[in-house]
């Protein structure tokens, strides 16, 4: 992977003199860094020590991420992931309906990407959280199945040593108990259903229950909705049509007509009822103390942008003294219709914007896109000139191997992230 040179602005507080003695007002000195990505010497350091590694912080969901963060955890355990708690498809659907309660498959998928499977990771729990029920089997079959795990003598529940076992049964019970009669288990996945009870027997505690499941698998980092809010996503079109509901903006059978033009929160997935919500100390606190802050690869407008709604991230982001860097998907995504890559920046700065009262620096919100122009497959237009014109610089690095096309290699990802921080 070749390695280009570039410049990494971090924000240093400093204490300013004033005229009284006792007084001092903060003051923000901007120090540039220059920086060789990759940075062999750094990614060393890293791999020795990933338990000492930086706080990468990514804004997604849904399993673009999956690979990228397997990779990571290699090199740090301490990388945060603020989720999106709005998927309305799948299984996650099915719970919602069932129980007013915000998505868990997202959450799931991550917590599963980081987990250790090997040292301190317990693989039986692995393998029970990630076993999905079959799509063709009786409905009546699988809730006898499923009350066999809550019991412990189904072959994947008995595997797991006693007091994991314990647990794990007692948030299927919990389950099995809310569960409505009419509740269609064909395709559940366990560690969905596991999430579920626990968040019923923890009064919808959402923190409580991924510290549990976290400590179950042993999560190589810090996984949360970026709120615990029961909303809907809602877009409103080019053509002025309002599609509500993630499952109906990405769906492969019914793709949307025409471009997103903004995105919003709703109380409901049946129709748009304009909903508010805000992120909590927690996750302002997990923002302020990110190393680098990351726009990643997945569904443009219903992973990345999503996490961007609640009201205080932008803030936060334009608050937090690091870098912030977003990387464009190749391939095609099915939400981004004829949007070039200034189009995208564009959109990401905008819905950043919405959350400030004041015209902040571009250089607070979004530093650096990394592109790989020449293996990449971006479908839009790479109109890396237009880009840097609104003063972000565009690193144009190797990106995508031989095994990876089209898609980003992962190792390569996290190397250049790392390398950033």
């Amino acid at each position: 992977m070749a390695e280009p040179v570039s410049n990494v602005t971090e924000l240093a507080r400093a204490r300013a003199p004033v005229a009284e003695a006792t007084r001092a007002a903060t003051a923000v000195a901007r120090i540039t860094h220059t920086r060789r990505v990759p940075d062999s010497l750094r990614l060393a350091r890293y791999t020795r020590a990933p338990e000492l590694g930086p706080q990468i912080l990514f804004f997604s969901g849904g399993t673009a991420l999956r690979g990228t963060s397997r990779t990571l955890t290699r090199y740090t355990h301490n990388s945060v992931h603020l989720i999106t708690p709005f998927d309305s498809g799948g299984s996650s659907a099915k719970l919602r309906e069932a129980f007013p309660m915000i998505a868990v498959g997202d959450l799931r998928n991550r917590l599963m990407a980081l987990a250790d499977t090997e040292l301190q990771g317990q693989p039986e729990v692995y393998r029970l959280f990630r076993y999905r029920f079959s799509e063709q089997a009786e409905n009546d079959a699988l809730r006898q199945r499923l009350l066999d795990m809550a019991l412990g003598t189904d072959r994947l529940v008995r595997a797991i040593p006693g007091p994991l076992r314990t647990l794990i049964r007692s948030q299927l019970r919990i389950f099995c108990e809310h569960m409505p009669l009419s509740f269609d288990l064909r395709g559940a996945s366990i560690g969905n259903l596991i999430l579920a009870g626990g968040y019923i027997h923890n009064d919808r505690n959402i923190d409580a229950v991924i510290f549990l499941f976290s400590k179950l698998v042993a999560v190589r980092g810090v996984v949360r909705p970026v709120v615990n809010a029961n909303l809907h996503l809602a877009a409103e079109l080019a053509d002025g049509h309002v599609v509500v509901g993630q499952h109906n903006l990405t769906s492969k059978t019914q793709p949307i007509g025409a471009p997103i033009k903004a995105l919003q929160l709703s109380s409901t997935r049946a129709s748009l009822t304009p909903a508010r919500t805000a992120i909590d100390r927690r996750t302002e606190e997990l923002i302020a103390g990110a190393e680098l802050v990351v726009f990643p690869i997945g569904s443009f407008y219903t992973s990345v942008l999503a996490c961007l709604l609640p009201e205080g991230v932008g803030r936060a982001i334009a608050s937090a003294g690091c870098p912030k860097v977003y990387v464009p998907n190749c391939g095609r995504d099915p939400e981004q219709i004829g949007m070039s890559l200034a189009d995208s920046v564009e959109a990401l700065l905008a819905q950043l914007r919405r959350d400030l009262d004041e015209d902040v620096p571009i250089d607070r919100l979004l530093n650096f896109v990394v592109v790989d122009s020449e293996r990449g497959s971006y479908k839009g237009t790479l109109d890396i000139e237009r880009v840097e014109a609104m003063g972000v610089r565009v690193l144009d690095v190797p990106l995508v191997t031989k095994n990876s096309t089209p898609l980003l290699d992962a190792e390569h990802l996290v190397e250049l992230l790392l390398s950033l921080v």
